[in-house]
C-alpha cells in the first residue's frame, strides 16, 4: 500500500521559509533574485504521480524545486517553461542547493546540472 501523498503548497512554503531562514547574506541576495511564486512543473519520468514537482526559483536554464518523493531541494534543466528535464533525487535543503548553485557561479567549471548528455529534441 503506497502512503505517499505529494507536499502541499502549505508546507512547501513552510520548508521555504526555513531554509531561507538559514541562508548567509550572500545567499539570501541571489535568493531575492532567482525565486518565484510555488509552481507545479511536470517531470516526465517520476512525477507524474503526484501531478509534477514545485518550482521555487528559475535561472538561466535551470529550475530549483522540490522532491517530495525524496524530501529535498534539486537544480535542474529545463527546455521548456513548465517542465523539468532531468530527475535528481538529493534530499538537500534549501540553503545548500543554493550554495551549490553560488559555487558554480562564482568558480565556474563544471555545472553539475550541465554534465548530462542533453535531450536530442524538444517534445511539445
Amino acid at each position: 500500500m503506497n502512503t505517499w501523498q505529494p507536499i502541499p503548497k502549505r508546507a512547501l512554503r513552510d520548508r521555504v521559509a526555513q531554509g531561507v531562514a538559514r541562508m548567509t547574506p550572500a545567499q539570501l541576495n541571489l535568493w531575492q533574485a532567482i525565486n518565484v511564486p510555488p509552481e507545479k512543473w511536470e517531470q516526465l519520468s517520476f512525477g507524474r504521480e503526484g501531478n509534477g514537482f514545485w518550482v521555487v526559483a528559475v535561472i538561466g536554464q535551470t529550475a530549483i524545486w522540490y522532491n517530495d518523493i525524496e524530501d529535498g531541494f534539486n537544480r535542474s534543466r529545463y527546455l521548456k517553461h513548465g517542465r523539468i528535464e532531468d530527475y535528481w533525487c538529493n534530499q538537500d535543503e534549501l540553503e545548500i542547493t543554493l550554495g551549490a548553485l553560488m559555487n558554480s557561479i562564482e568558480r565556474g567549471g563544471p555545472d553539475l546540472v550541465l554534465i548530462r548528455k542533453p535531450p536530442s529534441r524538444v517534445t511539445p
